[in-house]
């Protein structure tokens, strides 16, 4: 099939080259028989370039045939690019019948035939033609002039005594080979090898070089043929001016693209047909064949008006020009936008402090050592730019986040709110004194930030919550035992000891609760959230301030005064003990829709000697009662109305050491409490934690069931104290 459209599509050719344009010399003849003659081949004087391409036609037949007169051949087709323009292999073809050897003249078992062109213009086509073998167990080996094997193939014939098939035959006692060398050649010899004696008489062996087309059409056998259809390459190279209408390439002619005809003749090639009345110009599609030989034909169409061209360059142009300057806009506003983030953080890191704290830092090597500014772009990543879920909690001076730091190091990372920049040197002296504490039960600030609107603190991250949550959550499955409550609060106390009298200058934590103490891997107490801390000169007895602190942990002496001291948080120390012991949380409601705090509950119940029967029932049965009732008196001592009169933090970290040590240092005093305590237990009207004061006595409160309210101003509330 593909062979039947490769000749439909040569005679078409033909026939446009022979209705469009001439192939030979003028008042030459163009064909002899049905075989057109293009120059440089010609019949007749001055119509042939030289006589290796002269044609002579024999009309001796019956019909005129054409022979090429330097090789006496019978020419069947002459293709190139004078002939057949369009199929784009530039291979100058001319087939011929070459006239087939007998070799079974005599009896033997080894035959040679040759056929010799040389010193003509002519080669054998290694590209066009095959080796053809016909004859039952026999072989055939096509060699060169030196020696050089070409093709070979064997033939066999299935029978039932041999049916053995050659991978080069098809058991019908024929074979094919391509030749193996892509050279052209000018002589051959064919061996023939019989498996056994034969004779002219038995002998049906055929051998023959032959046209790729006719080996695929070929019908009958060999034998009954006198001539084979041979292809054979033009030798011949042209020297430039002979190339008169085309451009020569490799010594050949052809056409340039666009044009059709023959190259050979002066004004030979000529645009072709479809082409022709293009108002702009000529496209051309290349549109390859099938049968393998990198042979293609081309088809010819009329492009669109050149303003239909102008104007598709014009909307590519206008296109790509309208995507760089959007492109050019999108990247100067990055960079405007760059720009301003950059001034924006240096403005806030200027404002927050960072100047003060690098002076700070560069002045003190152990906070070099301990401190580090980070980036906001550092803890963006860190917290999947402070994504909801990653938030830990939230205190009266900020959001806490959970962030993991690009070496894989879990922190806690602490937004705080919107801080007064005249309090700027006041956060960054604090923040340099707390970068100094290095005790194992305080929580470490690693750094901060300061290129936001509000400063970020980054801490070390404590994975097993607040002493809050472990005490008051029930729904916990972690029991909290007696004894990791007394190891809790002798941490907790030597923490805030070592605030009060062991760092390099003293600091107040002042806003000591159950919530701001955390619990490591181990359950280790770590002291946190020095949002509202103060650090004093060594010389301070006190600190004048606004009152600040969660209400039920709050010294009444403080919210009286406005004068923050140490012993304010030996008072807040001593809720959280209370919180221990009992179990309760440190505001609850009453009866009657009012609320009271623990510690004046407890004060109260001492009073009334029923201490015991407030402990928390989930660790009675795990202690001593002198163990409890220790803790009673210390906690006692810190709820002291008149603060000169509580223990020091020291003392208290002293006497919980001692009881966890089981040497009870501290004796109950029985009895009611001094009167001058001033006992005095809060009640609230139906306004909640945040209504108007009233101070009373209540018999028999109710257990506690909300959460802990945070930080509370005094803006809030009033009291009298009776």
């Amino acid at each position: 099939m593909v062979s039947w459209f490769l000749l439909m599509l040569q005679l078409l050719l033909v026939l446009r080259i022979a209705v469009g344009f001439s192939i030979s010399k003028p008042n030459c003849v163009d064909h002899c028989g049905d075989v057109k003659i293009p120059y440089p081949f010609g019949i007749g004087t001055d119509c042939y370039y030289n006589r290796s391409y002269e044609i002579t036609c024999n009309a001796s037949f019956g019909s005129s045939k054409p022979f090429l007169r330097q090789i006496n051949l019978e020419v069947l087709n002459i293709s190139g690019p004078g002939a057949v323009n369009d199929v784009f292999r530039f291979d100058l073809i001319v087939k011929v019948s070459l006239p087939r050897k007998n070799i079974c003249e005599s009896s033997g078992v080894k035959k040679i035939i040759s056929y010799d062109l040389k010193g003509t213009s002519y080669l054998f086509s290694a590209f066009y033609n095959k080796l053809m073998m016909e004859g039952c167990e026999s072989r055939a080996v096509m060699k060169s002039q030196n020696g050089t094997i070409l093709a070979s193939c064997a033939s066999i014939c299935a029978s039932d005594d041999f049916n053995m098939i050659d991978t080069n035959g098809n058991g019908d006692g024929r074979c094919t080979a391509s030749i193996g060398l892509d050279i052209d050649f000018d002589y051959f010899e064919i061996e023939v090898v019989f498996k056994q004696q034969t004779n002219s008489n038995s002998c049906n062996a055929s051998v023959a070089l032959i046209d790729n087309d006719f080996v695929s059409n070929l019908t009958g056998s060999l034998s009954n043929l006198a001539n084979f259809r041979t292809a054979l390459q033009w030798k011949s190279k042209f020297p430039p001016q002979v190339c008169d209408g085309g451009r020569m390439e490799s010594g050949i002619c052809s056409c340039p693209q666009f044009y059709e005809g023959n190259p050979y003749l002066p004004n030979g090639c000529q645009v072709v047909q479809e082409c022709e009345n293009c108002k702009t110009y000529c496209d051309a599609t290349y549109n390859y064949t099938l049968d393998l030989t990198s042979n293609y034909y081309v088809t010819y169409h009329c492009k669109r008006h050149s303003l239909f061209r102008r104007a598709s360059f014009l909307a590519f142009f206008i296109g790509a020009g309208v995507v760089l300057l959007a492109l050019g806009f999108y990247w100067l506003y990055r960079f405007v936008k760059r720009r301003r983030e950059i001034k924006q953080k240096a403005k806030h890191f200027k404002r927050n402090g960072g100047l003060l704290l690098q002076q700070q830092m560069s002045s003190d090597e152990g906070v070099v050592e301990t401190t580090k500014l980070f980036t906001v772009t550092e803890l963006e990543k860190a917290t999947d730019n402070f994504n909801d879920n990653r938030i830990l909690g939230q205190g009266g001076q900020g959001m806490v986040y959970k962030g993991m730091l690009m070496d894989g190091k879990i922190v806690a990372i602490k937004t705080a709110k919107k801080v007064d920049e005249s309090q700027v040197e006041q956060f960054i002296n604090e923040l340099v004194i707390l970068s100094r504490i290095n005790h194992r039960n305080v929580v470490k600030v690693l750094g901060c930030c300061l290129e936001t609107e509000v400063p970020i603190l980054v801490y070390e991250f404590i994975p097993n919550g607040t002493l809050y949550e472990l005490i008051h959550d029930q729904g916990q499955e972690f029991h909290l035992n007696w004894k990791m409550r007394l190891k809790i609060a002798a941490e907790s106390a030597e923490a805030v000891a070592y605030l009060h009298s062991s760092s390099s200058a003293p600091i107040y934590h002042r806003d000591i609760k159950s919530t701001n103490i955390l619990l490591d891997e181990k359950y280790r107490a770590k002291v946190s959230d020095f949002g509202t801390s103060k650090a004093i000169n060594i010389d301070q007895t006190h600190v004048t301030t606004v009152v600040l602190g969660t209400y039920g942990y709050l010294d009444p002496e403080y919210f009286q005064s406005n004068q923050f001291t140490e012993k304010s948080d030996v008072y807040s120390f001593g809720v959280v003990l209370v919180e221990l012991i009992t179990g309760k949380k440190p505001i609850c409601p009453t009866g009657n829709g009012g609320w009271i705090n623990l510690a004046t509950e407890f004060l109260t119940g001492m009073e009334e000697g029923r201490v015991l029967d407030m402990l928390d029932a989930r660790i009675i049965n795990e202690g001593k009662e002198d163990e409890f009732m220790a803790i009673v008196e210390i906690a006692r001592k810190c709820l002291n109305m008149n603060g000169k009169q509580r223990p020091t933090m020291k003392e208290i970290a002293v006497y919980l050491d001692g009881i966890r040590s089981s040497h009870i240092p501290i004796k109950r005093e029985h009895g009611h409490v001094n009167s001058n305590q001033g006992v005095t237990e809060v009640i609230y009207a139906n306004d909640g934690p945040f209504g108007n004061a009233v101070f009373s006595s209540e018999n028999d409160p109710p257990a506690c069931s909300i959460e802990l309210q945070p930080l509370m101003d005094t803006k809030y509330f009033t009291a009298n104290v009776v």
